[in-house]
């Protein structure tokens, strides 16, 4: 269960319930592979949790004009696997 951030919170930031849980489990993938962490300090000390922080403060937005498919965004990831 989500306590903090709020769900209304969140959905002030992104439109739908849907949009909200695939940007929250990318971002959580990104920061699982060591992307560089948004923000000072984190209430969460799971990366959904720190994902869902991100975008209560605004760090992370969908990109409307993004073309990719799920199906090539799992290649994509596939690929870096792979290069590791």
């Amino acid at each position: 269960m989500i306590i903090y951030p709020s769900i209304d919170k969140l959905l002030d930031q992104v439109d739908s319930r849907y949009s909200l849980a695939v940007l929250a489990a990318k971002r959580a993938h990104q920061l699982e592979d060591g992307d560089v962490e948004l923000l000072n300090k984190y209430e969460s000390p799971r990366t959904i949790g720190k994902a869902f922080e991100e975008i209560a403060d605004d760090k992370i937005e969908i990109d409307p004009n993004s073309i990719l498919l799920e199906k090539e965004a799992e290649r994509v990831e596939e690929e870096k696997k792979e290069e590791k």
